[in-house]
C-alpha cells in the first residue's frame, strides 16, 4: 500500500433480543453512507482485539452491553478507488433494548428477519443471505 491507499478494518454485531434485531441509521451527513441503515459497530483501534473493539463500539455507539457470540462472515469493499473496507460480522446478544445513540446515528429499530430486508441496503442484504445470516433469526 502507497500513502494514498487506506485500509479501514471494522466489526459490526447482529444484535439479537428477542427474536428481533437492532439496526441503527447512519447519520445523514455521514460521508459514507449518509441516512443507510446497518449493523452496529465501527473501526477497529490499532492493537485492540476484534471482540474487545466491537464491544467497545457497541456501547458507544448505542449504550448497551452485549455478549459476542461467534463471527458470521467477513467482507470487503472499495468506499472510493483508494479507500478499502474490511468488515468482520458477528453475532451477539442482548438483555435489554434500550438504546442510547450517539451523534454518529439519527435513528434505531428493533426489526424483525422480514423487517431487516426492506431497512438495509441491497450489498448487505446479499452479504447476510450469502452467509445464511436469516437462518439464524
Amino acid at each position: 500500500m502507497n500513502n494514498t491507499t487506506k485500509m479501514v478494518i471494522a466489526v459490526k454485531g447482529v444484535i439479537i433480543n428477542e427474536g428481533r434485531v437492532l439496526i441503527v441509521k447512519r447519520s445523514e451527513d455521514d460521508e459514507v453512507g449518509g441516512g443507510t441503515w446497518e449493523c452496529v459497530g465501527g473501526k477497529i483501534d490499532f492493537g485492540e482485539g476484534l471482540e474487545d473493539a466491537l464491544v467497545r463500539e457497541i456501547k458507544e455507539e448505542v449504550g448497551l452491553d452485549v455478549n459476542v457470540k461467534h463471527i458470521l462472515y467477513a467482507t470487503t469493499f472499495k468506499t472510493n478507488p483508494t479507500r478499502q473496507v474490511v468488515i468482520l460480522t458477528y453475532l451477539c446478544t442482548s438483555s435489554n433494548q434500550e438504546v442510547v445513540l450517539s451523534s454518529e446515528h439519527s435513528d434505531h429499530r428493533w426489526v424483525t428477519k422480514d423487517q431487516l430486508k426492506t431497512y438495509l441496503p441491497l450489498d448487505i442484504i446479499r452479504d447476510f443471505e450469502r452467509n445464511h445470516v436469516f437462518s439464524l433469526l
